[in-house]
């Protein structure tokens, strides 16, 4: 399999929603369908590795990876029509994080006893 950028991410959900899609959902009518699909992310989790089981067929990790795929494809659907470049994005958040949390965690008790 090729390596895939989120430069390259971003360039193959634009192509995708033109010429599948017809047009990108406006905004906040994104901003619905992200929630959506990270509450099935949710739901998927508490019953894959919390206390609650499942109401019929169980479902698998190879769920939860499309479930993780479709949260990526609408955020790229949201970084394309807001011009978000989210390589530059994540690579500056970790950088922040970084050096705003450098030894938050080291220092926090209940992460390492």
């Amino acid at each position: 399999m090729q390596t895939l950028t989120l430069r390259d991410y971003q360039d193959r959900v634009d192509q995708w929603v033109k010429q599948h899609g017809v047009r990108y959902f406006g905004e906040l009518t994104n901003l619905g369908i992200l929630m959506e699909e990270v509450g099935e992310v949710a739901r998927l989790m508490v019953r894959l590795y919390g206390e609650q089981s499942f109401k019929s067929t169980p479902r698998t990790r190879e769920d939860l990876a499309d479930e993780l795929a479709d949260v990526m494809f609408v955020l790229a659907c949201i970084a394309n029509q807001t011009g978000v470049d989210l390589t530059a994005a994540v690579s500056g958040n970790l950088e922040e994080k970084a050096r705003r949390d450098h030894r938050r965690h080291w220092q926090n008790p209940k992460l390492t006893s």
